[in-house]
């Protein structure tokens, strides 16, 4: 669906000039956009996913952990998919008010794709590189987002999401190196190109909302204070965009409509999209392929690809 056939939909939501600033700039910043109490269910939740992975060895299929994470100091890097983990994620994602959002900047039928749950933790949370994540995820259009739910304050300190603004529009950039080897980000030329001067740090109390196009250029800073910054991040696309790579098959409700219907149709965008390697033998994280970390997943092109 057309941008101006998105903006001819009344919102749910949002005001017009939000959803007129989202397509132009490719990101929103919406403070204190969630209620409490849904905060508080949320909080809940996450606290005893923390406890749970307080042990030697956490399960791979629900946590991703820093090399230093043990049970008397976690260090969490990434929940894996909790919209499929718990029905509190799952009703949040579906029914919650990010669902409409969604529809606002979307169209009337909308997919959920996955989710995440990124920790950032306390004193040196790893830094997510400048990247996009389409390349990670292909779509037949470019119409997929993400919405990040902060389920604490987050301030300068902690490492926030920066977006470049505008950079939507641009290129989509190779994120394999000179060898062919996956990264995961944008080298260093490639960084200067976009000017990362330019970067908005979308930093925001308890309750804010960052939404991102999937051609963003966005990344983050490490987390240099005493306080783990969760970043709940849900990605949403319109229904006529087909996923094509296997990259969330073992995850029930990955492509599930949630508004709307089916498409009858499919949209296909004639920009050309970067292929991401085979990682169906294995796929941790961005955290671990940005870091190359062993065990991380297959690095080198192939038609087929794990979750990010």
């Amino acid at each position: 669906m057309k941008t101006e056939e998105i903006l001819a939909h009344s919102p749910k939501v949002l005001t017009q000039e939000q959803r007129e600033f989202y397509f132009d700039q490719g990101y929103l910043l919406l403070e204190k956009f969630i209620s409490d109490d849904w905060l508080d269910t949320l909080w809940a939740t996450t606290s005893a996913f923390i406890e749970q992975s307080r042990v030697e060895t956490p399960s791979k299929e629900l946590f991703d952990v820093e090399p230093s994470h043990t049970p008397s100091s976690p260090r969490l890097r990434r929940l894996l998919s909790p919209v499929d983990t718990h029905p509190v994620y799952r009703e949040f994602a579906f029914e919650g008010p990010l669902a409409d959002l969604a529809q606002d900047l979307l169209g009337p039928n909308v997919k959920y794709h996955h989710s995440k749950l990124n920790f950032k933790w306390s004193d040196g949370g790893e830094e997510v590189k400048w990247h996009q994540d389409i390349q990670y995820w292909p779509h037949t259009n470019y119409s997929p987002l993400t919405i990040g739910v902060y389920l604490s304050d987050v301030d300068e300190e902690m490492g926030p999401m920066g977006v470049i603004p505008e950079s939507h529009k641009g290129p989509l950039f190779d994120l394999y190196n000179e060898n062919n080897e996956w990264t995961g980000a944008l080298n260093d030329q490639d960084v200067a190109r976009v000017g990362p001067h330019n970067a908005v740090w979308l930093k925001g109390p308890r309750g804010s909302v960052t939404v991102h196009n999937c051609r963003m250029v966005h990344g983050s800073m490490p987390n240099h204070s005493p306080r783990m910054r969760p970043l709940l991040l849900q990605t949403y696309a319109a229904a006529d965009a087909i996923t094509l790579t296997n990259l969330t098959d073992r995850f029930p409700h990955s492509n599930r409509i949630i508004r709307g219907e089916a498409a009858k149709w499919i949209d296909f965008d004639p920009r050309p999209c970067l292929m991401p390697p085979d990682w169906s033998a294995g796929y941790r994280s961005i955290f671990a392929v940005q870091q190359m970390e062993e065990g991380a997943g297959s690095r080198t092109v192939a038609g087929s690809a794990g979750m990010m």
